[in-house]
This record gives C-alpha cells, structure tokens and sequence, in this order.
C-alpha cells in the first residue's frame, strides 16, 4: 500500500467515512506524502553542495515503480527537474484524494457510501470496511509515540507528516491514552526530525510542511474574506 493511502486511511474517520481534518491540507498531504515514496525508492533527491542550486529536484533513475499512481508523479518531478521541492508538492496531491478512495474500496479497505452535504449537494463518505491493516498502523504509530520505539522508516514518515498537518493527536488521541497533546507533539516532533531517513527525504517533508502552511493560510484568508 501507497504512503499516501496509508494517510488517507489514517485521516478518514473509520465510522462516518469523514476527513478529520479540512481537503485542503490533506491534499497538499497526500502530494507530500507522494514525493517522500519517490525520495524513499531512491528515485527524486534534491541537490546539495557542489551540485549547482541548493535543495532543487533531481531524478536520480527514472525506472519505473510497477504502481501507477507512483509512475506519473515521477513524470510529475521530472518535468521539473532543477525546481525546489515546494512546486510539486501541490500538483502531486492534485485530484489524488478520490483517485486513492477509489483504490482502498476497491481493495475491500473502505466502502464507498452516497450522501449529501446540507442535505443538498451529492458527496461520498469513505467509512471502514476491513481495518486490519489501520489497525496495524495504529499499533506502530502508538509504539513509536507512546512507549518511544524507534519506527521503521515508513511509519516514521508517517509520523512526520501527521506532525507537518498538525494532526498527530487526531490520529492518536491523547484522551485514550492518559497522555498530553503536548507531550504528543513533542515525541512527533523528535520523530520528525530524527535521523530515520535521508537528508532528501527529511527536506521533501519540510516542503510538504512549508506547503501545507502556506495552504492552511491561503484558505482561512479566503474564508476570512468570504465573510467580510
């Protein structure tokens, strides 16, 4: 399964098939997440010293992954070879959400269910149908934040990403485990910027962060405007 499948699932609410954080960064998210898979499989990195423009993208082998969802955001990067990480980072999670709601209830992960919003306008909810591997996930994200095992990689990305939303105890809430949100974030915060990863995939997730804070504004500016 996809690291952004994995945080879809994380992000969607098990019983009302609901996001529990707004579209928008989890958008922005889930295209982070897709440009740390490709830093993960050795195939993006960004530029360092004595290799021209610090922090630019750079495919390091163009072989194709076997997923397709993979394959074209590394055409994605391609055609953007020599721009910082930030770039991409919007148009890799661009439309992504539904294509990955459809891939997890075709995989029997999620049922795909008919509602509406305002009991006007037609949407889906994407509620649990087989939670055997979020639970799993669960199982390790609370090892690593809980009782301070060290992660293996893709579930440390995992943590980094729910810390850059902002989102770690919506994940794992501290009510259910007689533990602060503060002491929370601090554990993802260690995680985050530990040594488990790459320094190229440590600066795809501070891109990811960057964008999803410049996403965040963008949208309580449009909200604050809309009201005025």
């Amino acid at each position: 399964m996809l690291l952004a499948e994995d945080l879809l699932l994380l992000l969607t609410d098990d019983d009302t098939g609901r996001l529990l954080v707004s579209g928008s960064e989890v958008d922005v998210a889930l295209g982070g997440a897709r440009l740390i898979e490709l830093t993960m499989a050795g195939r993006v990195d960004l530029t360092g010293e004595g290799e021209g423009r610090k922090g630019r993208l750079v495919v390091r082998d163009s072989t194709r992954l076997a997923d397709p969802l993979l394959d074209e955001a590394l055409d994605l990067v391609a055609a953007k070879q020599g721009k910082k990480p930030d770039t991409v980072v919007g148009p890799l999670g661009k439309k992504l959400r539904d294509r990955l709601y459809a891939r997890l209830a075709e995989q029997g992960v999620l049922r795909s269910e008919r509602d509406k919003v305002l009991g006007i306008f037609p949407t889906r909810k994407w509620p649990a149908a087989d939670a055997a591997h979020e639970r799993q996930l669960r199982a390790e994200l609370e090892q690593a934040l809980l009782i301070g095992l060290q992660p293996r990689e893709r579930v440390a990305a995992l943590v980094s990403l729910l810390h850059a939303l902002g989102s770690v105890h919506k994940v794992v809430r501290p009510k259910d485990h007689a533990v602060s949100k503060r002491d929370l974030d601090r554990r993802a915060k260690e995680i985050a910027e530990g040594d488990w990863g790459s320094a190229a995939v440590r600066k795809a997730i501070a891109a990811m962060a960057a964008a999803t804070t410049a996403a965040v504004t963008a949208a309580t500016a449009a909200s604050v405007s809309g009201s005025s």
